[in-house]
């Protein structure tokens, strides 16, 4: 049975204090006599950019996710090559949201307007940072940020594959990629929480909605309502870009609706599904649909976890002067 839902509070804010070499050079105050504005910076661009396309806050979210399973939190899914070969140009990050990018780019132009930290803050770090932004300007936790990341200098399509977890995958598989990561569990199902404020594109889950053999029979089961809705959403001739919310409920707010809907067979992604249907992981989905506090509490500490992977230090790393291309 999956304990991780008598996990205390205490015992999860602990998790905060996960350590490895990498990210000996991280820390909250890192900018204080750096650029001492650049986290007011940041979130005055973010909170703009929400205002005027609310994409751009689950958009950032896995934009920061995407760029840490790929080649740890450094930026290079941000990098565009001229011949396409790049991060951004893969199949599994094709989607990312232009409204993120954009954000991204226009925080890096304002905070290097400022004299004191022109050409000293990384993209790394702005991501980091409006990732937590839109998280607090959307109803969820405010936390501190670990910062002192250096970008990386490379990005290429082909690592992109086999780095994320699929809409499809089940328990097992979801524990074995974000482990190679250094994350458990019970970061696993707080992280799949940031699906509260996603889209997904129809093609990520036409499969669970058609299933020509079997009409009525899913696996993991989707809720019969959400399924006509879906089949609404998504014709067999649906276009490329229809998206559908993958919390139907409060698709606007960050809370923890998502895990309350996948009581309810409500999860849109198969992936999102069987944290309530595996055995394995249903206790602690139902211990955050039933303690707000406790998943804002897990999702911060496995945020913060998530942003030490693959920190890149000395000559591994630089900082870019547009988000866009190494130096």
């Amino acid at each position: 049975m999956d304990n991780s839902h008598i996990l205390l509070p205490s015992l999860l804010l602990s998790l905060l204090f996960f350590s490895s070499k990498s990210t000996a050079q991280l820390s909250q105050n890192y900018y204080a006599n750096i650029c001492p504005n650049v986290e007011s910076i940041v979130r005055a661009v973010v909170a703009q950019k929400v205002q005027q396309s609310f994409a751009a806050a689950p958009g950032t979210l896995r934009l920061f996710f995407h760029d840490c399973f790929v080649r740890g939190c450094d930026a290079s899914v941000l990098l565009v090559a001229a011949n396409g070969d790049d991060e951004s140009h893969s199949g599994a990050d094709s989607t990312l949201s232009p409204d993120a990018l954009d954000m991204i780019n226009k925080a890096k132009v304002a905070v290097d307007s400022d004299p004191q930290c022109a050409n000293k803050v990384s993209c790394a770090d702005i991501l980091a940072m409006a990732a937590r932004d839109v998280v607090s300007l959307t109803g969820g936790p405010f936390y501190p940020v670990e910062l002192g990341r250096l970008d990386g200098k490379t990005s290429t399509k082909a690592i992109v594959k086999h780095r994320l977890p699929g809409p499809g995958f089940n328990l097992d598989e979801l524990n074995a990629v974000f482990a190679i990561n250094g994350l458990a569990q019970i970061d696993m199902i707080a992280l799949s929480g940031a699906h509260t404020i996603g889209v997904s594109h129809c093609d990520k889950f036409v499969r669970r909605i058609y299933h020509f053999k079997q009409p009525l029979q899913f696996n993991p089961p989707m809720n019969q309502s959400l399924l006509l809705q879906m089949r609404q959403v998504c014709p067999l001739n649906y276009s490329p870009s229809t998206v559908a919310m993958l919390d139907s409920v409060t698709p606007f707010k960050f809370d923890n609706a998502y895990y309350l809907n996948l009581q309810q067979g409500m999860g849109l992604l198969a992936s999102d599904q069987i944290l309530f249907a595996d055995q394995r992981s249903r206790d602690t989905v139902d211990f955050f649909a039933t303690n707000q506090t406790a998943f804002e509490e897990a999702f911060v500490a496995a945020v913060t976890k998530l942003g030490r992977v693959g920190v890149k230090t000395g000559g591994d790393g630089e900082i870019r002067r547009v988000c866009t291309r190494v130096n």
